[in-house]
C-alpha cells in the first residue's frame, strides 16, 4: 500500500465522518476499504479493532498497521525484495483504482473524479489535474501509462 500523507489521511477521515462527530463508525470504514480494494467484512473489522467507530487518531493507527501488515507479507525474500514487490502489487491496484475505463491510461477527467471519491478533490484541484498530468506525461500524449503514474507516486 502507498503511504498516504497526513493531510491527506485527514482529508479522507474527514470525508468519511459524514456526521462531523469526530467518529468514523465501522460501516463508513467498510465502504472506504472497498473502495480501495481491501475486501473485509464489518465482523471481522471489530474483532481486529476492538470497537465500533475510530476517531482520527485510531484511524491513523489502523492505516498504519495495515500498510505495514501489507509490507511485511511474504517471509521467502528478503526484506527489501518483499518490499519492493508488495509496493508494485499495491502501485498497480492504485493504478486501477484512478484508471476508471481500464483502458490502461489515467486522463484528467479519470484523475479528478478518483481524487474526489477519495474526498482530496476541491474545485482548484481542476486546473491541478492538467498540469500534473503534463509533469509526468513524458510522451505527451495528454494521459499517464503506469510508468509514468509510477514516476508521479515515488517523485517526493
Amino acid at each position: 500500500m502507498s503511504p498516504i500523507n497526513s493531510i491527506n489521511l485527514s482529508k479522507i477521515f474527514s470525508k468519511l465522518d459524514k456526521n462531523g462527530d469526530g467518529l468514523v463508525c465501522l460501516d463508513e470504514l467498510k465502504g472506504f476499504l472497498d473502495t480501495i480494494g481491501i475486501i473485509a467484512s464489518q465482523e471481522e473489522l471489530e474483532l481486529l479493532l476492538g470497537k465500533t467507530s475510530l476517531d482520527f487518531i485510531d484511524f491513523f493507527f489502523f492505516y498504519d498497521a495495515i500498510t505495514k501488515a501489507n509490507i511485511n507479507k511474504g517471509s521467502n525474500y528478503k526484506h527489501e525484495d518483499r518490499e519492493n514487490v508488495f509496493l508494485e502489487n499495491d502501485l498497480r491496484k492504485v493504478f486501477r483504482v484512478f484508471d476508471l475505463n481500464e483502458d490502461g491510461f489515467i486522463c484528467c477527467e479519470e484523475l479528478q473524479r478518483a481524487l474526489s471519491r477519495l474526498g482530496l478533490w476541491d474545485e482548484q484541484c481542476g486546473k491541478d489535474c492538467k498540469s500534473m498530468i503534463n509533469v509526468y506525461d513524458k510522451n505527451l500524449d495528454g494521459k499517464l501509462d503506469y510508468e509514468e503514474f509510477k514516476d508521479m507516486m515515488f517523485d517526493n
